[in-house]
């Protein structure tokens, strides 16, 4: 039976029971350090207007990209993705991965305006 929401109030009341993180979740593979030769690229150009920061010339397994795009991610607290082996990362965020990637040893070129 469904009952209809007719006030925040009762928004607020609501409870959701299935909604419990998984107790065994999967760890993430860990990325081999190895030196990396990469260029950072800005562009917003087939995006809708939207900045983005692009990574590229990354060497690895598809699960090697994700999990580095994921922790670039949550290094600075923006959302991303990878498509066709470059790190896609919401933002202009071009100088702060650069820093970042430096310090995991890879040689970063700054690409574009």
């Amino acid at each position: 039976m469904t009952k209809k929401l007719t006030s925040f109030e009762a928004l607020a009341k609501l409870q959701f029971s299935n909604l419990a993180p998984d107790p065994n979740p999967e760890p993430l593979a860990e990325v081999p350090q190895k030196k990396q030769y990469l260029e950072a690229h800005f562009s917003n150009k087939g995006r809708g207007g939207k900045t983005v920061t692009v990574i590229k010339g990354f060497e690895g397994s598809s699960a090697e990209v994700k999990v580095l795009t994921k922790s670039l991610q949550k290094a600075i607290g923006v959302g991303g993705t990878t498509k066709d082996g470059e790190i896609i990362i919401q933002g202009n965020y071009r100088d702060q991965l650069i820093a970042l990637l430096t310090q995991m040893g890879h040689q970063v070129k700054r690409v574009g305006g």
